[in-house]
């Protein structure tokens, strides 16, 4: 009897009691705790299916040729052959192996610098932007890269600011002398400029309530003061007026040429940006230290505003209609044409989140309880209330006409709609988690901010001159 797996006379033989084949006892337990097959037919073979099989034992005489020293001499000499081969075998292979990892390293080495190519041509493809025309941008499919993440400096400071804000602003109280609601329903008009800058389309009042900045379409801006009721500074900003912002006692004033221009006491200091498009939006972070833009390019810029250099970048997929800081400061959220609101992290450039308004945005702006924030949609009588929490409309407040901009007051507590055919002011009140309209005036603005301590709303109507609306 020979074993069918080794072929030699098994010392413990066992035969399959479904194959009849006889097998060494320890190769085919071994086999079948591995395979739990018959090596020979291949059908499921367990333990139990072996009978194990008597046999005398027999010693396995020598092989007939190592019976004399000749022999032996021949066997080894067979032996040697056989290692000398395999040490040949072995050399070969070595220097296979060394031949694939040299051309892996030269592969590695070939898609590092393909990495760095890439990254090259990413970066010319962003500058490319600024040469690529707005309506070419807005024809071609959309493109996606990644943001761009602000300075050490700047991002420490990001998250100091956001810390101290956010630890303080559910124990703000309303600051004493703040308008009430019975305040704001006395509004009227209190007086009115003549048309001073055609073409207007945004104004920005300063922390003191008494300086209004706005610009028109012929490249020029001009500070009025409302106290002295004429202008008192004027502003040569070089093509259309487009956005504007305070930073401080210091004039912001973006254009349709793609460029930011800073002013002091009527002096121009720093001219900021080469956007592709006009710019629309301007949004200063609560720290100071950075000022965002938004354009039609489908890209957002970071300035410090300590050495006036621009120091990050977002792209997006679609032309930029409004962009604001939250009022912590942590992220920016960016409305566009096709009617999302992209939430990006300030720090980093990440992508955070992105919300669906169903039509173009017109405006964003924050409440300062940092959870809400109101949506006007270009076109629309309709202004949302959007919980960031919740990520969704909380509120559909109507405004009467067709919502070109809204503005918070500082408590949070009055949402101001400027419309095509009126003014009206929405107050929340918080005892009874109720809403009300204090005031609606038929006068058509383009704009609306709030004065000093709420008391006054400042409108910029469609003829590019100013009326401010206070109590009688």
């Amino acid at each position: 009897m020979l074993c069918a797996i080794s072929g030699e006379a098994p010392r413990e033989p066992v035969a399959s009691r479904k194959s009849g084949n006889v097998f060494e006892k320890r190769l085919i337990e071994a086999h079948i705790a591995e395979n739990h097959t018959d090596p020979v037919t291949g059908e499921d073979l367990s333990v139990e299916d072996l009978v194990e099989l008597k046999s005398p034992q027999v010693v396995s005489p020598r092989p007939p040729n190592l019976t004399s020293i000749p022999a032996l001499l021949s066997a080894f000499q067979n032996e040697w052959d056989a290692i000398v081969l395999e040490t040949h075998t072995l050399k070969q292979q070595l220097a296979q192996t060394r031949q694939e990892l040299s051309t892996a390293l030269y592969q590695n080495d070939a898609a590092t610098r393909v990495v760095a190519r890439l990254t090259r041509e990413r970066d010319e493809a962003r500058e490319a932007l600024s040469n690529v025309t707005v309506s070419g941008g807005r024809n071609g499919d959309a493109m996606q890269v990644d943001g761009q993440a602000l300075p050490e400096e700047l991002a420490a400071k990001v998250d100091e600011t956001q810390q101290q804000l956010f630890a303080t602003r559910r124990k703000r109280p309303v600051p004493e002398g703040w308008a009430t609601g019975a305040d704001i329903s006395t509004f009227d008009v209190a007086s009115s400029s003549k048309p001073l800058y055609p073409g207007s389309s945004a104004v920005s009042v300063d922390e003191s309530g008494d300086m209004a900045l706005f610009g028109g379409a012929d490249g020029v801006a001009g500070v009025y003061s409302i106290s002295q009721e004429k202008v008192v500074q004027v502003l040569k900003a070089g093509s259309p007026v487009t956005a504007t912002t305070w930073w401080g006692s210091r004039a912001v004033v973006a254009t349709a040429a793609g460029t930011v221009k800073i002013f002091e006491n009527g002096n121009e200091i720093a001219q900021l940006g080469s956007h592709a498009g006009a710019v629309t939006s301007l949004s200063l972070h609560p720290s100071g230290s950075i000022l965002a833009s938004g354009a039609a390019d489908k890209r957002v810029a970071y300035y410090d505003l300590a050495t006036f250099k621009t120091v990050s970048q977002i792209y997006t997929e679609a032309d930029i209609t409004a962009s604001s800081f939250h009022v912590d400061g942590l992220l920016l959220f960016v409305g566009s044409s096709d009617g999302k609101i992209r939430i990006f992290d300030v720090k980093t450039g990440a992508s955070m989140a992105e919300l669906d308004s169903g039509a173009p945005i017109a405006a964003i702006s924050f409440s300062e309880n940092g959870t809400w924030f109101a949506v006007a949609q270009k076109g629309s009588s309709q202004v949302s209330i959007w919980d960031i929490r919740k990520q969704n409309v909380i509120k559909v407040l109507e405004a009467g006409s067709p919502v070109e901009n809204v503005k918070w007051d500082y408590t949070g507590q009055f949402l101001a709609a400027a419309g095509s055919g009126s003014i009206s002011v929405q107050q929340y009140t918080k005892a009874s988690k109720s809403w009300s309209e204090p005031v609606r005036k038929a006068v058509p603005a383009k704009d609306v901010a709030w004065g000093a301590n709420a008391g006054s709303l400042v409108a910029l109507t469609s003829e590019g001159g100013l009326s401010i609306l206070s109590s009688a």
